[in-house]
């Protein structure tokens, strides 16, 4: 047997060893796989629909594996829900829709996002369904709205058939409002998988073939580096605006400061925050389903209660105006298949009603009953005082009035001195009284 000698086997190490090295190298150079990770927790409107539209095109700059956008929501307008549907189905990167953190649900709008995503997940203790549509007011469905969930229906099915995913299910949940836990939407095929966290998820994804637009993309997100989007600071402001109970709040406060502005001219104040308020009511407003019938009667009602404080009513133009606000108030925001969301809550409502009526009734009646008082200083001020004649007043001598000596001319005969007297008027520094019936 010819054994190695030292010098060969250091060789053989040695050259291990560089190209051990040069793996190295070559690995860090090599750049690591990314995953972009953003969050949507609350309603889907145009806001939350234009950050997934951003947060798709950053990860495609990015060259990232995948979009993970964690999902808690109630749900929301039906337009923006079409407009991330559209975006997810054409996206060029992978999308994962997680329905997380523990405690999470993707109700109404959500289940059309969920179902739409390449890779649909669900964490435990979260659930989805419930894409019926409610109205506002509670009652049966109309025509309309019947056409809105037929719409709903057959959206939500073509989503279901382009991810090959549980269609009658996907249909139960906008016809019937049914709801299911993360199980049993595994078991029923509506989702691919549950993960406990975001490392367990990107686990489980790797090496999964995903059909893309552009041709299928194996993924590779076992260790991948995951890379948090956030909205920008506008975005959040103006997320924050599109809730209906905001704009609602923002809308009546925008009158409260116009009517202080308009009752106390020069205060500047008031006006400038009720039009700043106004403004961005009607932003908000403008992403959502308004109705502007709810609006005029609105509108009609702080008139009534403006008219309350100029005539004379007996508190039927303050019933009237509480009933138009009230009505204006639930139809202020339509709705329709998928935007149950879109709702104002009646405590907010009974809340905005109450504080107008008394905002109305007390703060700004006050302040007309007191500009429409009688001065209380000047000369007259002493209309309707009583005194003492100083002298006999036949007609004219002298009285003594609040503690002050006055030239009296009498409009009621002859006036002995040491009788009760009343002022009633005064010119020229001379006051008109007349005697006090039963002074004596």
């Amino acid at each position: 047997m010819i054994c190695p000698d030292a010098s060969f086997i250091k060789f053989i190490h040695m050259k291990r060893l560089c190209l051990f090295s040069a793996a190295l190298f070559f690995a860090h150079l090599l750049p690591a796989q990314r995953v972009v990770s953003i969050s949507i927790n609350g309603g889907i409107n145009p806001v939350s629909a234009g950050f997934i539209h951003r947060s798709i095109e950053q990860a495609q700059n990015e060259k990232a594996e995948c979009l993970l956008i964690h999902l808690n929501t109630p749900g929301g307008l039906l337009t923006s829900t079409r407009d991330i549907v559209s975006d997810i189905l054409k996206s060029p990167v992978p999308v994962i829709v997680y329905v997380s953190p523990a405690g999470s649900h993707a109700g109404s709008a959500g289940v059309f996002v969920t179902l739409s995503a390449h890779i649909a997940a669900m964490a435990p203790g979260t659930n989805i369904g419930a894409a019926h549509p409610v109205s506002l007011q509670g009652a049966p469905d109309t025509i309309m709205n019947e056409k809105g969930t037929n719409d709903a229906a057959a959206f939500i099915r073509t989503i279901a058939q382009k991810r090959d995913r549980n269609m009658q299910w996907a249909e139960d949940a906008v016809r019937n409002s049914v709801s299911i836990t993360e199980k049993e939407a595994l078991e029923k095929n509506v989702i691919d998988l549950i993960a406990a966290d975001d490392g367990d998820l990107l686990h489980q994804v790797d090496a999964r073939k995903i059909e893309l637009a552009a041709g299928s993309k194996i993924l590779r997100t076992k260790n991948a580096d995951i890379h948090s989007l956030q909205m920008g600071f506008f975005e959040k402001i103006l997320d924050i605006l599109s809730d209906p109970n905001i704009a609602y709040i923002l809308l009546m406060l925008g009158f409260y400061g116009l009517m202080f502005e308009l009752y106390n001219p020069g205060l500047i104040f008031p006006g400038i925050i009720g039009v700043i308020c106004l403004v961005l009511a009607f932003y908000s407003m403008n992403t959502l389903p308004v109705n502007y019938a709810g609006l005029a009667l609105i509108i009609f009602g702080i008139l009534l209660f403006l008219l309350e404080i100029k005539i004379i009513s007996h508190g039927l133009l303050t019933i009237g105006g509480i009933i138009s606000i009230l009505l204006g108030s639930m139809i202020l925001f339509r709705t329709s298949s998928a935007e149950n969301f879109v709702r104002l809550s009646w405590s907010v409502v009974i809340a905005c009603t109450s504080v107008t009526a008394l905002f109305f009734l007390f703060v700004i009646g006050a302040g007309i009953r007191a500009q429409r008082l009688k001065p209380v200083t000047g000369a007259n001020a002493l209309i309707g005082r009583t005194g003492t004649s100083m002298s006999i007043l036949d007609p004219i001598g002298m009285v003594s009035v609040h503690g002050e000596i006055w030239n009296a001319e009498s409009v009621s005969g002859k006036i002995d001195k040491g009788e009760k007297i009343q002022v009633k008027g005064i010119k020229n520094l001379s006051l008109y009284v007349e005697q006090i019936a039963n002074s004596v």
